[in-house]
């Protein structure tokens, strides 16, 4: 169900396009789901459809194909990292490997206290600092070597204190 908030957010993103091209606020519509929820479950992205008036697959396909929507729960902190070619040929491969040991989790997966979630990217469109990682869809992080990851790391646990 769409919150009065959520309806009245959405509302504002739908009235920047012509009453005719409405979907045009589909990402935004997701972004407020995702702000409100935490993630865009298969259930939002039927009422997002269903609100701008597309059909569930196109607004799944959208859901999909950015890594920025989590289609389930994630960590209070989701690091992507890139393991695109520039970043694997900067120890993009070797980033990720020591944030799996720093966290005890593989890729994919959240940590237990669920502090951390840790995902691929594809390019991030920083190929020159690479290795690269983005925290929370927001703040990218550049040249991560392992003291640069564990300096992160203990920094974003730092402000749970």
């Amino acid at each position: 169900m769409i919150s009065e908030t959520m309806r009245v957010r959405f509302d504002k993103e739908v009235a920047k396009y012509p009453a005719e091209q409405k979907q045009s606020a589909v990402m935004a519509c997701l972004a407020i789901v995702q702000q409100e929820q935490g993630f865009v479950s298969l259930e939002s992205e039927k009422l997002v459809a269903d609100y701008l008036g597309m059909p569930p697959i196109a607004v799944h396909e959208v859901t999909t194909f950015y890594n920025m929507y989590n289609q389930h729960p994630v960590g209070k902190y989701k690091l992507n990292v890139c393991t695109n070619l520039p970043c694997q040929l900067r120890d993009g491969a070797k980033a990720l490997r020591h944030l799996e040991h720093r966290l005890g989790i593989k890729m994919g997966e959240t940590t237990r206290d669920g502090m951390f979630t840790l995902q691929q990217s594809e390019c991030l469109g920083a190929c020159a600092d690479s290795p690269v990682v983005l925290v929370n869809d927001r703040t990218m992080c550049s040249f991560m070597s392992p003291d640069k990851l564990d300096q992160l790391v203990d920094g974003l646990k730092g402000a749970q204190s």
